[in-house]
């Protein structure tokens, strides 16, 4: 194993965890793709074993992108912990199955689910980029939250009323997350700004919610990866460079919080995203043979 193949990656990861943190998305969307369409174009050597040890590694890497995330938003006093919990609750079990079912679907079902959903998430955001609650807003619930933060900044909302419906949409993109990499991250934060939660805020608890729901289905997808192949079916030779550039760059992005317009990020990002599903979807065929 070769621990100089990936040094590049060292100041990509900066560059997507930062993004990440920025946006609310996971680092997770962006990873896989790189795995698994440029590495090929780099070199045989680059090549990871599977779709499934590339998803694996896109989620690990997110896991400590999220982590130095979560300290940066701790730090800030911005998380909503009881808010986070109700999601939780829901996300953590389906993650889990979702990375188990993964271990038996073929990588073009995979390659298909992952653009597929991208594609959705990629309207989603363009149509419906983040929101700060307009202030002076009537706000309709009993529970009000007001949460000041470490800069003497207060945000005031309601505690949002998740129905059945919330929670379905939260257990199809844990399962999501757990198949694919993409889904929690997203659907999280659509959910809260959606709610009329402060951006900020929202961000912040939504990073708690990805980073314990991606820690379960990274560590099913290891497990399944290491009793297949060994130690040794883990890329550790590429980890090594993107949990520090992850590191740093989640803490980078929330200190940047607030300066990078919103609207343009999640537009830019989506526009991305419809990229990356023509081309997984293209890479999904060849090997289904359909293409």
């Amino acid at each position: 194993m070769d621990f100089t193949l990936y040094w590049f990656m060292f100041p990509v990861s900066i560059l997507v965890a930062t993004c990440a943190m920025l946006s609310g998305i996971g680092g997770a969307a962006l990873f896989t793709p790189i795995f698994i369409l440029v590495f090929p174009l780099l070199g045989e050597e680059y090549v990871l074993a599977s779709t499934m040890t590339a998803i694996a590694a896109a989620l690990f890497t997110q896991t400590f992108g999220f982590l130095s995330g979560f300290v940066g938003y701790y730090r800030r006093k911005l998380i909503d912990y009881q808010l986070a919990g109700k999601l939780l609750r829901f996300s953590i079990p389906v993650a889990i199955l979702g990375a188990f079912v993964a271990n038996f679907v073929h990588d073009s079902v995979l390659l298909a689910g992952y653009a597929i959903l991208v594609a959705i998430l990629a309207y989603v955001m363009w149509r419906n980029p983040m929101q700060a609650a307009e202030a002076g807003a009537h706000l309709e619930g009993r529970d009000i939250i007001e949460r000041t933060d470490s800069r003497g900044e207060t945000y005031t909302y309601d505690m949002p009323k998740f129905g059945p419906g919330s929670f379905a949409l939260t257990s199809v993109g844990a399962f999501m997350t757990g198949m694919v990499s993409v889904g929690i991250g997203e659907v999280t934060i659509s959910q809260l700004t959606h709610k009329r939660v402060p951006i900020a805020v929202a961000a912040a608890t939504s990073v708690l919610v990805v980073i314990l729901t991606i820690v379960f289905a990274t560590a099913t997808l290891f497990a399944e990866l290491i009793e297949a192949g060994g130690w040794t079916a883990i890329p550790w030779n590429l980890l090594i460079y993107d949990v520090p550039g992850v590191l740093i760059g989640g803490q980078i992005g929330p200190r940047l919080q607030g300066l990078v317009p919103q609207r343009r990020m999640r537009q830019a990002i989506s526009v991305l995203f419809i990229g990356l599903a023509i081309a997984m979807m293209m890479v999904a065929m060849r090997k289904s043979g359909l293409h």
